[in-house]
């Protein structure tokens, strides 16, 4: 039986209302005396344990989804036009030319969520009615998830989900350890560690302890921070700090554990798992925008088109109409109201310049793009079976307008794959060699058979034991980090945080001092054969704004000694005076910079037992603190890392990743401009810089340090005049600046070809891409593979994810992903640049035909009095937007090819007219009408004038209504369908069905609804009646056609040949020769190239490593364990020659 009691209660440390709850469990005889009782603090009321993630049910599906779709203000437009259709007075056309389409387009809308709600239906009643057992009753009963509520004990058993974010407090293994997999919760299939406090794994392993117990949890409220938590139990007056480390959280899986208990916290829509499940910032293309603009821009020329058309029929009436009696319609309406209703009439007519299907048929280009981004063999990474992945379907075509690229440098131009090379102790440099031979680790039984180390001096010396530094500095390796280990038949397995770390602990073991196990206070390793077990009194961990990490140990002989490694700028404030080997371990340093390589600095302080003592009080309070607890820690770690001896520096190897020079160097020819964000120190980044192509030797290098100091008031933001350059001197201009500064620094950098912004953290990589995107306008992308990028890519405009050695974070949160760095090229080069000319290509053709085909309704009504008549069938006009012009350009919107994939790469130039907008933009959209007016006066005007005072075959005139309509409609078809042809640059047998198929598709359904049959069922709807085979048959008319067709096609012909000949394009070059680039590319490819990167350069250039990961250390150390256009030339003739088997072709 459940008894909860509330009372209202107010928080001294927060200054907010809580909720204080109490939940009872006694027996339902009411006669046991077992009962738990737990008291947990909220800020805000609680939530059950079943989840809803679904929108709609049977009740609420019609009206929620059509309230949802009339947001979008094209189909309250259509909408509106239906029910004027409906007044009689006003009406010009009939209802259901309107309906159709709309009815269409909401309909296929809502089968899309529709079936996606089923989904989310199927998947809520499958999540929530999984089994668990909850302790009720003083025993575990089987329950439903739905069923499980804040404060229940729960057990959970081996590849059981977490159904509820819970706090462990027991499990089977030793040290209440718990495996868990979070693939669900951030995509990372690794096996995570967690642990519950000593004191809850060693009272708690039974029902009857588990029913007794009662405890008081104060936790901070609910929220979607997957890295935090923040909570104090109090339990037998004793305070014990709780935080992530002791949470298994919703969505995760047991793994490797037999069983655990556990307390829910967090139950339902309250967990992490579901508070990150709400909407992310919703990204926009600048097509998207352009086009909601130009839609705008449509609606203002179709009002003040209607209005002068109506002040037109005023004015006729007034002069004409009223005054000819047979056109007496027995209404006595006064001109200014007949022009009201001329003026409604005429929205109604040419409602079609609003494009009703754009939308959808954009989602369906879109669509289908993504789909080949995901199909792309040449994105898919073998090694890993990882392909590439478009996590949204709403910004591809932006791809190819991309002009910063911000990246992320370890992990993403790198391999993240760590080796230790080289190393420096007391002064004395290791790691060079004069032969190639590796060491024998045969002595060591603990060695990990497939590290490698050149430097033989160094084994030897540790071998005598006569080094005590080189042992000191390898003993620090071993204790000073936050590795699980696990024994595998026979072997060591460590589990590390980052890679740095795990290469750091492999180098200690393999050189004789061996990480062996770990306890919540103690730490036991092998020192030369020789087991240690030293007590872990603090671990200090590492966070990307400390830089260090520290472990403080008590010895076997009772000295109490710090170890610390981390960066060499923050080490270096915190060296002793009397610290030696300071100045020839910066040698080293920048030796090892020169190399590409990682480095971090290893130092100790031997602490008196006094000064642990009072410091440990301060870091016992720090660690129990409800708000602002890690500043805490961070304010009491300052007090004890101080005054530090140094003992050398490691030098890991880590790897340029397959193609990164060339992709950097292709992505530069197309001028996109790439920054590298990454925390190392500036010679590192440097040196990084020159080894992938990022900087290259005809670049003049500035430095943020050297400019600011020379001249402080030159280079800051708004202090010089956008058209004036800031670097005079030609040539290639590259900025290593520290990201501190940057903001002083926007405007240059953007002049640059290059940037690397040193020392950055996390937060300051997102507010570099924000300033680009704030002042200058610009397109941007970032790419990471790491949680530190996660800002970055959720600021930039596109976001790419590359799955790598650091977790699943940055993919999960990007609108892209991917294994490796080098795919970016394709990805943006050939997916991206297809894209955006696709896209461009069909709005602009979407535009132009729907101009064509309404304005014949305009030049009709000088004929007819203004009076709001149509000029052609109303079937014609309720599906030429949706059969007979919508298929050959939308798969011009998804196959259409300028050059294919390999010219794409070898010409990056081609990607320019993406960057500038050349291809769709106002210009490009007034074009469009210019030319859909200049087709519909053709269409219009050459079938008039042929119908004037003409005679047919059959001795009968043609010159009746039905046939006119006929004949402009079949010329519209024909004219619509062939100018997509001439637009098309790449065909496929499915085009050619697209536009031979409308064709078809146009005369066979006039056909239908022109027949007498049809008729006879239908008469009031099918009016033209035997029109289409009477008209038809007359060749007269046939020839009427195809001059109009042939005069409205043949100014397009004629201009796209003379743009070709005298002002080709970059791509219209590469096209007319392409067969000669695709043998000389076949011909590379039988050659070998060289390596794109070599080391020994003469430049210099630096250092510095280590993890942006937060390491194990809480969960340790708080008992929880966590694994311009020429003249014409005289070869002008050849050029037309030329140009002409090239357009034909």
């Amino acid at each position: 039986m459940h008894k909860c009691f509330y009372r209202m209660s107010k928080n001294v440390i927060t200054d907010k209302l809580i909720f204080t709850f109490k939940i009872t469990r006694v027996s339902s005889t009411e006669q046991s005396n077992n009962q738990c009782c737990f008291f947990i603090f909220l800020l805000c009321p609680l939530q059950g344990n079943a989840i809803k993630t679904y929108k709609y049910n049977v009740l609420t599906f019609i009206p929620l989804n059509l309230y949802e779709q009339f947001k979008r203000v094209a189909n309250i437009y259509f909408l509106a036009l239906l029910i004027l259709q409906l007044i009689p007075d006003i009406s010009t056309l009939p209802w259901y030319t309107t309906l159709i389409p709309l009815v269409v387009v909401l309909g296929v809308t809502a089968i899309k969520d529709l079936v996606d709600d089923l989904a989310r239906h199927r998947m809520d009643k499958e999540i929530n009615n999984r089994k668990c057992e909850v302790l009720l009753d003083g025993r575990f009963r089987e329950s439903k998830w739905m069923n499980i509520q804040v404060g229940d004990v729960v057990r959970l058993k081996k590849n059981d989900f977490i159904p509820a974010d819970i706090l462990l407090l027991s499990s089977t293994n030793p040290n209440s350890l718990c495996y868990v997999e979070t693939a669900e919760l951030d995509g990372e299939t690794n096996l995570k560690f967690k642990m519950g406090l000593r004191v809850t794994d060693e009272k708690l392993q039974d029902e009857r302890k588990l029913a007794q117990f009662d405890a008081l949890i104060e936790c901070e409220e609910p929220n979607n921070r997957l890295d935090k938590f923040t909570g104090t139990m109090h339990w037998e007056n004793k305070r014990y700090p709780l935080d992530l480390d002791n949470m298994l959280l919703r969505g995760c899986k047991i793994r490797n554990t037999e069983e655990c208990r556990g307390l829910v916290i967090f139950a339902g829509a309250d967990t992490k798992i579901m508070r990150n499940g709400g909407k992310t910032r919703f990204k926009r293309t600048k097509i998207d925008e352009l086009m909601n603009y130009m839609v705008y821009t449509i609606f203002v020329l179709l009002l003040l088109v209607s209005a002068g058309l109506a002040i037109g029929h005023s004015f006729w009436y007034a002069e004409i109409g009223s005054k000819a009696w047979y056109l007496f319609d027995n209404k006595n309406q006064d001109t200014s109201h007949r022009g009201f209703l001329s003026f409604w009439g005429y929205i109604i007519i040419l409602n079609t310049m609003v494009p009703i299907s754009l939308y959808v048929s954009v989602e369906v280009i879109r669509l289908g793009q993504s789909k080949f981004i995901n199909w792309d063999l040449q994105m898919y990474f073998a090694e890993k079976d990882t392909p590439a992945k478009a996590r949204t379907t709403t910004l591809n075509e932006q791809l190819g307008q991309i002009e910063y690229i911000f990246s992320d440098k370890t992990g993403t131009l790198t391999q993240n794959i760590m080796q230790f090379k080289k190393c420096t102790i007391a002064g004395r440099n290791f790691g060079t060699f004069s032969i190639s031979i590796p060491v024998d680790w045969s002595w060591n039984r603990y060695a990990d058979r497939k590290f490698q180390f050149m430097d033989h001096s160094l084994v030897a010396n540790i071998r005598s034991k006569k080094d005590k530094e080189a042992s000191e500095f390898f003993k620090l390796l071993s204790l000073c980090h936050t590795v699980m280990v696990e024994h595998k038949d026979g072997d060591l397995v460590y589990q590390a945080a980052s890679p740095d770390e795990g290469a750091l602990v492999t180098a200690a073991r393999n050189f004789g001092y061996v990480f062996l196990s770990r306890t919540q206070d103690t730490i036991t390793i092998s020192e030369m054969e020789h087991e240690t077990t030293y007590e872990m009194l603090a671990l200090l961990d590492f966070n990307s704004d400390r830089k260090r990490m520290s472990i403080i140990l008590k010895f076997p002989d009772g000295r109490i000694r710090l170890y610390c490694k981390g960066a060499d700028t923050v080490i270096y404030e915190r060296l002793s005076p009397n610290s030696r080997y300071k100045e020839v371990t910066q040698t080293a340093l920048d030796i090892f910079a020169n190399e590409t390589l990682r480095t971090l600095c290893l130092c100790y302080k031997d602490i008196r037992s006094e000064e642990y003592e009072a410091w440990s009080r301060k870091h016992k309070d720090a660690q129990v603190a409800l708000t602002d607890r890690e500043a805490a820690l961070d304010h009491v770690y300052e007090q004890i890392e101080n005054n530090l001896m140094l003992i050398g520096a490691t030098a890991i190897e880590d790897k340029l990743q397959d193609g990164v020079p060339e992709t950097i160097d292709k992505l530069a020819k197309a001028d996109i401009k790439i920054w590298v964000l990454t925390g190392d120190k500036k010679e590192t980044a440097e040196n990084i810089g020159y080894s992938c192509s990022l900087l290259t030797d005809d670049m003049q290098i500035h430095y943020g340090e050297d400019v600011k100091r020379t001249e402080p008031s030159t280079f800051g933001r708004g202090k010089k005049k956008p058209a004036e350059p800031f670097f005079t001197q030609p040539g290639k201009n590259a900025l290593i600046i520290t990201g501190g500064w940057l903001n002083d620094f926007v405007d240059m950098a953007c002049e640059c070809e290059a940037v690397i912004c040193c020392r950055v953290t996390p937060k300051q990589k997102a507010n570099v891409v924000s300033l680009v995107k704030k002042y200058k306008k610009a397109v941007t992308l970032s790419i990471g593979d790491g949680a530190n990028d996660v800002n970055m890519i959720k600021t930039a405009d596109i976001g790419v994810g590359i799955s790598g050695q650091e977790g699943m974070q940055a993919v999960m949160s990007s609108d892209y992903a991917f294994a490796q760095f080098r795919y970016l090229q394709r990805l943006l080069l050939v997916h991206g640049r297809w894209s955006y000319i696709r896209m461009c290509k069909f709005l602009r053709f979407f535009f132009f035909k729907n101009f064509a085909f309404t304005l014949v309704h305009f030049w009709y009504s000088f004929f007819n009095g203004y009076s709001s008549q149509v000029a052609y069938e109303d079937w014609f006009i309720t599906l030429y937007n949706l059969f007979y012009s919508s298929l050959p350009v939308l798969l011009v919107g998804l196959l259409d090819q300028d050059v294919n994939d390999k010219l794409s790469l070898k010409f990056p130039k081609l990607y320019l007219p993406g960057q500038q907008g050349t291809l769709f933009n106002y210009k490009n959209f007034f074009i469009s009408l210019f030319h859909g007016i200049f087709v519909s006066l053709i269409i219009f005007f050459i079938p008039y004038g042929a119908f004037l005072q003409t005679m047919g075959q059959d001795g009968e005139a043609p010159s009746d209504y039905q046939s006119f309509a006929i004949v402009t409609a079949s010329s519209l078809i024909f004219t619509v369908n062939l100018q997509i042809s001439l637009e098309t640059s790449y065909w496929t047998f499915v085009n050619c069905f697209a536009v031979l198929g409308s064709i078809a598709i146009y005369f066979g359904i006039m056909f239908d609804i022109h027949s007498a049959g049809i008729h006879v069922i239908f008469p009031s709807v099918f009016t033209f009646t035997g029109a289409a085979s009477n008209a038809l048959r007359q060749p007269y008319l046939w020839l009427t056609i195809i001059l109009t067709v042939g005069i409205s096609l043949l100014p397009v012909v004629c201009i796209q040949f003379l743009h070709k000949t005298i002002r080709p394009s970059v791509g219209d070059k590469v096209h007319r020769n392409r067969k000669k680039y695709e043998m000389e590319m076949e011909e590379e490819e039988r050659k070998k190239k060289p390596p794109a990167f070599q080391r020994g350069r003469q430049s210099r250039r630096s250092t510095y490593a280590f993890s942006h990961s937060r390491g194990y250390a809480d969960l340790i150390s708080s008992g929880e364990l966590n694994i311009p256009v020429s003249n014409l030339d005289p070869n002008i003739i050849d050029s037309i020659l030329n140009n002409l088997i090239f357009f034909f072709s």
